[in-house]
């Protein structure tokens, strides 16, 4: 039996609408900004230790990596070198484990000719590269992914894929969060499929993308009947 890395037990996350109330002053700001921008509050994200949860518990054996929104890890002030030694920092590395990393760290994510300007010049697109690129050669255990990496061109999509797969065969664990059949059936050995919070699937990939389908269209049918019937009525 393969040992367990990520355990869940009656997980619960509450949130009072319209509050902020993050417990620190930092935290407050950063959920307040994020707003105002109209970004994903970086403090409702629970598996990567930003938050803790309501109820439950979350317990997790290794150090995590964490790719989930284009921007989050990164302080914009710092160069992309800069960035690469900080996340290993945050990880226990010694600058000596990142020194041996960093040369394909760059060459990997394609941003050598601008690897000592501040992140807060990058496009969205070098961003992703070099987080990934950050994410995947790191030393942890957990590596956990969503769609962030559409934002990145098809090449480079393919590319991550295929890293993916060789730290998957490299015994660490990926957690991907991803509507994407195609790379989930490419990645994974298992499939929980969720519909507003609640499990509907756990289990092997070609079923779960079999009630993903189901699920999603079903979705659409309703959202195309309640479209239907609300034209009706205004006639």
């Amino acid at each position: 039996m393969s040992e367990v890395v990520i355990k869940i037990e009656d997980l619960h996350k509450k949130y009072r609408l319209g509050a902020i109330g993050g417990g620190t002053l930092h935290g407050d700001l950063t959920s307040w900004w994020a707003r105002v921008r109209g970004k994903e509050d970086p403090n409702t994200i629970i598996g990567s230790k930003v938050t803790a949860p309501t109820k439950g518990s979350l317990k997790i054996k290794g150090r995590i990596s964490s790719l989930l929104e284009v921007g989050t890890g990164f302080h914009p002030e710092l160069t992309g070198r800069e960035n690469v030694y900080l996340s290993g920092a945050i990880l226990g590395m010694s600058k000596e484990e990142v020194d041996s990393k960093i040369e394909d760290i760059i060459e990997f994510s394609e941003c050598r000719q601008f690897i000592d300007t501040p992140v807060k010049r990058y496009s969205s697109g070098m961003f992703v590269k070099l987080a990934f690129s950050v994410a995947a050669h790191l030393d942890s255990e957990i590596l956990i992914m969503d769609e962030v990496l559409a934002v990145g061109d098809m090449k480079f999509q393919k590319k991550c894929i295929n890293k993916m797969l060789d730290v998957a065969h490299c015994g660490r664990t990926i957690l991907y969060v991803s509507h994407n059949m195609q790379t989930i059936e490419q990645l994974c050995n298992r499939v929980v499929v969720l519909d507003k919070g609640t499990v509907k699937y756990d289990g092997d990939v070609e079923t779960g993308i079999i009630k993903l389908k189901i699920l999603v269209y079903l979705i659409i049918y309703l959202k195309k009947r309640e479209e239907d019937i609300y034209l009706k009525n205004r006639k």
